[in-house]
């Protein structure tokens, strides 16, 4: 899943980026509201993870920006913000938010309402994804396929997470680099057909009714036969 961090703070912006990389998301940094709403116009995101307190934009107005523009599936979007006032966080919520988190925070707290907000949409508000034999635990990373742990990278995970939130469900290879690449992944690569020919073998291998297919001219299926 790719996330906006929209944050001023570069040290804060820093820490936000390693451990959300670390927990397998892909992840675009923006110092400004400008940046922010550039970056939102290009890139299709899951989550943007907003300041309110930005140097050249209130927070706020650019949420209810980002809402009215956005077409659907629009993105989640957390507010983080040091005004902890029950007014600011109803103004928050009215301009569009879906969640809000008042710093100082924990990034596991972080990780934990990201992880609820991509589940609004998909598996009936569980941390697992199932489909067929496969059993995704998307809290702590780990994949079971038929019974047995599947070994995975960082980048097969997030593909497979993607696709296990769509079961049956034909996604093309521009939709995967939208969502589980960030901004610096070269879209003229073959970067998606790799990482989903490592996946499928790994499948394969593990349990062959657990398959990726090849859906031509329109991209990749997750299918349990």
């Amino acid at each position: 899943m790719r996330l906006l961090i929209v944050e001023d703070e570069q040290d804060l912006a820093g820490a936000l980026h390693s451990g959300l990389t670390r927990a397998g998301y892909a992840v675009d940094l923006a110092p400004t509201g400008r940046c922010a709403w550039e970056k939102a116009q290009v890139h299709r995101y899951d989550v943007i993870v907003l300041d309110l307190n930005l140097p050249d934009i209130d927070g706020l107005e650019l949420c209810g920006q980002l809402r009215a523009d956005q077409p659907e599936p629009a993105p989640r979007i957390l507010m983080l913000t040091a005004r902890g006032s029950m007014t600011d966080r109803v103004r928050g919520l009215d301009q569009g938010a879906d969640d809000y988190l008042v710093k100082p925070f924990a990034l596991a707290e972080l990780l934990a309402r990201i992880r609820a907000l991509l589940r609004r949409d998909v598996s009936g508000g569980d941390c697992l994804l199932r489909v067929g034999e496969l059993e995704m635990d998307t809290a702590r990373m780990t994949v079971n396929l038929d019974g047995s742990p599947l070994a995975l990278t960082r980048k097969e995970f997030s593909v497979l997470r993607y696709l296990m939130s769509r079961p049956g469900q034909v996604v093309g290879a521009e939709e995967l680099l939208e969502h589980v690449w960030d901004e610096h992944a070269n879209p003229f690569t073959e970067t998606v057909r790799v990482t989903v020919g490592t996946l499928r073998r790994k499948l394969k291998d593990a349990c062959p009714t657990q398959r990726i297919d090849t859906v031509i001219g329109r991209g990749y299926r997750l299918v349990d036969a």
